[in-house]
C-alpha cells in the first residue's frame, strides 16, 4: 500500500539511504533551488533541508524525483500496476467517450475502501497547532526564490482545495502559489483549470470562495492533485484508488472544506470577488519564464500544522525535473481511459522534453486510409488531450517510448507535402510559442505505413522494411558467446 503521510515516507527512504539530510544552513533564495535542481539532474536522492535560511520548519525536496521513489510513494512496483487496476474496472459494454470514462470512475464508489473518510477535528495531526489572525506569518514558511528572474517566492507544493459554488462539487489542484506578503498569496489558476471555474462562478454570484491549501500531504493525495481527471470526478476517490484504503479528511477550522487529516500544513482564508494582484514571472516546467499576469490573491485567517511540521516543495524549469516522474504516472495510468474515448490507440507517449502536454506520439493498428488523421483529431476533442500541439502518429510495430525509433518513422517515412496536418485550437496557458496566449497552431504528422487508396501510387507499393533473416538472427543469439563479444 502507499503510505499514510509524507513523514513515513521520508523515514523509509532515509532507511534506504535514498534520503540526504542537509544540515549547513542553506539560502531558499536562488541557493536552494540551484542544489535541488543539480541532484535531480543526476538521480540524486530525496533532500531534507534541516535548516533553511529564515524559516522554523523543514523542508523536503526531490521526494518524487526518481520513477523509483515516486512508484515506492504509491505503494506500487510498476506504473502497470494502476493501469492494469483500472483496465479492470472497464467493462467491454461501457460506452465510449467521456461517459465511459465516469461510468468507469464511478464503479470506485461502489468500494467500500475508496471513498475519503471524515475523523474528528480533536484527532487529526494537522491540526495540532492553528494559528489565526496576527499569528499568521507566511514568512516563516519556507518558500522558493529559484531562477534569477522569478518574480518572487513561490510555494510549489500546495494542494489548493475548492468546491464549486453552485454544485458543491470540490476540486483538488496543484497551483503554484506566490507569496505576495505575510498573510497573502497569489492564485495561479489558469484559464482551463477547475479551480479558476468556481473562483469565476463565486465572482459571478457576487460572494467570496473559500479556499483551503495543503502542504506534506500522503503522496496519492499529493499525486491525485495533478491527475487530468473530469471536473466531477472527486481527487479524494481517486487518491483512495491509488492507496488502497481510504483517504482521512478532517474539516477546516475557518472554511467549509476538508483536507488531509495527516497533511503537515494547511493555509485557510476566503477570496474575495476581484481582489487580483500581479503575479509571476516564473520559471516554469516549460523551460522557460511566464510573464507577470493579474491572478486572484488570497488572504490568509487560519493556519493549521503539526506539532513539528515540515513543508514540500518541487523544482521545476529545463526538464529533467521532479515532474518528470509524475508525468510518466499520469501517461500510464491514463491509457486505459484514453482508449475508452479513442479506443484506435494501441499506445501513446507523452516525452518529457516537450511538456508532456506538448507533444503525443501515438501507435495505432492502421485499418483504412486517413486513419492517422482521424486519431489525431479525436485527441484534439479529448479533454485536456485538447491542449496537444503535436501529435505523431505511428503503426504498432513501433516501440512509442523508443525515441530514436520514433525520430526514424516521423523524419524519413513521411511526405509532408500530403502527410502533415496543420490546425488551429486551443493551447495551453503556460504556452509561450504561441503568437497570441490560449490559442494556435497544431500538427499532426502521419508517419504510417500509407496504402494504395491513400493515394500511395509508387511501383511495388509501400517498401519492406529492412529486417534481420529470422533463421540468422536465432543463430547469432545460439553462438553469441562463441564470438568473444
Amino acid at each position: 500500500m502507499a503510505y499514510d503521510d509524507l513523514r513515513s515516507l521520508l523515514r523509509t527512504l532515509e532507511r534506504e539511504g535514498d534520503l540526504k539530510r542537509i544540515k549547513a544552513e542553506v539560502d531558499p533564495y536562488l541557493e536552494v533551488g540551484e542544489i535541488v535542481d543539480r541532484v535531480n539532474k543526476a538521480g540524486g536522492p530525496a533532500l531534507l533541508f534541516e535548516n533553511v535560511k529564515g524559516s522554523d520548519l523543514p523542508l523536503a525536496m526531490n521526494v518524487f524525483g526518481t520513477d523509483r521513489r515516486l512508484l515506492k510513494a504509491l505503494g506500487l512496483k510498476s506504473y502497470s500496476d494502476i493501469s492494469d487496476k483500472i483496465g479492470g474496472l472497464l467493462r467491454p459494454e461501457l460506452p465510449q467517450g467521456f461517459v465511459g470514462v465516469r461510468e468507469a470512475f464511478g464503479k470506485l464508489g461502489t468500494m467500500t475502501h475508496v471513498p475519503p473518510k471524515k475523523v474528528k477535528p480533536g484527532s487529526a495531526p494537522v491540526q495540532e497547532t492553528v494559528l489565526t489572525g496576527d499569528d499568521v506569518d507566511l514568512e516563516r514558511l519556507p518558500a522558493l526564490f529559484t531562477w534569477p528572474d522569478d518574480g518572487g517566492s513561490f510555494f510549489n507544493l500546495g494542494l489548493t482545495h475548492t468546491k464549486d459554488p453552485e454544485t458543491g462539487i470540490r476540486n483538488l489542484g496543484l497551483y503554484r502559489l506566490q507569496r505576495h506578503d505575510r498573510r497573502t498569496i497569489g492564485m495561479h489558476w489558469q484559464i482551463h483549470k477547475d479551480s479558476r471555474n468556481h473562483y469565476q462562478v463565486a465572482a459571478r454570484r457576487d460572494e467570496r470562495l473559500p479556499v483551503a491549501i495543503a502542504f506534506g500531504c500522503p503522496p496519492a493525495v499529493t499525486y491525485a492533485s495533478t491527475a487530468p481527471l473530469p471536473g466531477d470526478i472527486d481527487e479524494y476517490l481517486f487518491a483512495g484508488f491509488l492507496q488502497g484504503k481510504r483517504v482521512e479528511m478532517v474539516d477546516c477550522k475557518t472554511v467549509p472544506l476538508q483536507v488531509p487529516a495527516h497533511a503537515e500544513v494547511v493555509l485557510e482564508g476566503w477570496l474575495e470577488p476581484g481582489e487580483m494582484l500581479p503575479e509571476g514571472p516564473f520559471g516554469d516546467h516549460t523551460g522557460f519564464y511566464t510573464p507577470q499576469e493579474p491572478f486572484p490573491a488570497l488572504k490568509i485567517d487560519c493556519v493549521t500544522m503539526r506539532k513539528r511540521p515540515l513543508l514540500q516543495s518541487i523544482v521545476v524549469g529545463r526538464p529533467p525535473t521532479e515532474d518528470g516522474p509524475l508525468g510518466r504516472a499520469t501517461e500510464r495510468f491514463f491509457l486505459p481511459l484514453l482508449k475508452i474515448i479513442v479506443p484506435d490507440i494501441v499506445d501513446y507517449h507523452l516525452p518529457e522534453a516537450g511538456g508532456f502536454h506538448n507533444c503525443a506520439i501515438v501507435s495505432i493498428d492502421k485499418k483504412y486510409p486517413k486513419h492517422a488523421q482521424k486519431v489525431m483529431h479525436a485527441i484534439w476533442g479529448a479533454h485536456m488531450m485538447s491542449l496537444t500541439k503535436l501529435i505523431v502518429v505511428v503503426d504498432s510495430d513501433c516501440d512509442v517510448h523508443d525515441l530514436h525509433e520514433v525520430a526514424w518513422r516521423a523524419l524519413g517515412n513521411t511526405d509532408y507535402g500530403r502527410d502533415l496536418t496543420v490546425v488551429e485550437g486551443p493551447v495551453d496557458h503556460l504556452d509561450h510559442a504561441s503568437y497570441q496566449q490560449f490559442w494556435g497552431g497544431k500538427a499532426g504528422i502521419d508517419a504510417t505505413k500509407k496504402l494504395p487508396e491513400e493515394g500511395y501510387t509508387r511501383d511495388g507499393g509501400w517498401p519492406d522494411m529492412v529486417l534481420s533473416d529470422p533463421e540468422t538472427a536465432a543463430k547469432v543469439d545460439r553462438r553469441w558467446k562463441e564470438y568473444g563479444l
